[in-house]
């Protein structure tokens, strides 16, 4: 059987078996309001018996007392048994204190996830975009070098038809003269990419001896081309390579080092074409880089634009981090401080504090709570009146 204190609203457990006679009273432990307690109807009386002997009917005046006592004991309990149901109750609130809050859950849903999402975009927007500029240069660099050894093979050619041409209408004019007869050198000599050039060699006779009769270099002019063997060092293989690729009257081509003065060490590409009718071969080389140039500086532009644009990417996700952590801080510290005071307020009218304020005036859910709360604290309130009206 619970009661409760008309002043204070405190709330006892009392067992209507130890209520003697129609009706107990007691005091409230924490407002001293004289509380009365009618037994039940149903509730079992006690059974009236014959009169006691004398002895015992001069205690008869303290049942009353006893009754008071009785009761007491029953509040003292029912306190007790209250108090101790708070305490048991207390780890699971305790419990449900220690899981993730209200804040750390926005923190996670609106800044932390956001933030993944971003940085995974972001990475996932770079990496693209450097596999795109990547694939770019790859291929403008296939296409340019296919470019640039198809012009080399053709410069080749068109050589070798015009010293044709010139060596049928000058028959007389003698290997030896080739490199010294300025008509024929401009013919056979000519300029290729930046620092490339032609040359004419001949086919070996029965001694077997490669020899040049038309280069930019006069001193090579006429020597066994096998004695650059040690000058050229390890460059000379791939360069022999391709120099005598032309045995039996077919084209050669192919890629060799080269040195250059400053010891740096480049590719170059040359094409070796006959000269149909003659024993003549004419040679195009060049460094093949030269062709290639503005792709590696496109590609050189292409990474700084990559960096420039990870840069932007990387403020523009800093900005959006620092932008919504305030947000969510500040947002989520005005809502659970608002839940909290509503909280409080409704631990402490579940006590008793009917008159405790509540200041919450928004116009979102929180204030539709708020306003709840509100309307319960002023039924509670009437009911309360009304039971004491009634009593």
């Amino acid at each position: 059987m619970i009661v409760i204190c008309e002043e204070c609203g405190k709330k006892y457990r009392i067992d209507p078996g130890k209520i003697k006679g129609a009706e107990a009273r007691f005091k409230c432990r924490s407002c001293n309001h004289l509380i009365t307690v009618q037994r039940p109807a149903e509730a079992p009386a006690e059974p009236v018996s014959s009169p006691p002997p004398a002895p015992e009917a001069a205690a008869a005046p303290s049942v009353e007392k006893t009754s008071m006592a009785g009761t007491e004991e029953a509040a003292d309990e029912a306190e007790k048994t209250g108090r101790k149901k708070k305490e048991k109750k207390k780890p699971a609130t305790d419990a449900k204190r220690r899981g993730m809050g209200l804040r750390a859950k926005m923190f996670l849903l609106f800044l932390i996830i956001p933030i993944l999402i971003i940085a995974a975009a972001g990475f996932l927007y770079l990496k693209q975009f450097n596999h795109l500029a990547t694939l770019l240069t790859r291929e403008s660099t296939r296409v340019v070098t296919r470019m640039a050894q198809r012009s080399i093979a053709d410069t080749a050619r068109t050589v070798a038809r015009e010293c044709r041409l010139y060596l049928q209408s000058h028959p007389d004019l003698p290997k030896e003269e080739f490199n010294r007869d300025p008509e024929f050198r401009k013919i056979a000599v000519h300029k290729v990419g930046r620092t490339g050039y032609t040359a004419l060699y001949e086919l070996p006779a029965s001694d077997g001896i490669w020899h040049t009769w038309a280069h930019v270099n006069p001193k090579i002019i006429g020597i066994d081309m096998s004695r650059l063997k040690k000058p050229l060092g390890r460059n000379f293989p791939g360069f022999w390579r391709v120099y005598t690729g032309v045995r039996g009257g077919r084209e050669s081509r192919g890629y060799y080092t080269w040195q250059d003065k400053d010891g740096s060490v480049r590719d170059k590409f040359m094409v070796c074409a006959p000269v149909k009718g003659t024993r003549y071969i004419v040679a195009a080389t060049t460094y093949l880089d030269e062709f290639t140039l503005p792709i590696r500086d496109m590609a050189k532009r292409a990474e700084a634009e990559t960096v420039a644009t990870r840069n932007i990417v990387f403020a523009i996700l800093g900005g959006s981090i620092l932008l919504i952590g305030v947000i969510v801080s500040v947002y989520g510290h005005g809502l659970t401080r608002r839940i909290r005071v509503l909280t409080d307020t409704a631990d402490r009218i579940s006590v008793g504090e009917l008159d405790a304020e509540i200041d919450i005036k928004s116009k979102d859910e929180i204030g539709d709570l708020a306003e709840a709360i509100s309307r319960m604290q002023e039924s509670i309130r009437l009911s309360i009146e009304r039971l004491r009206r009634r009593k």
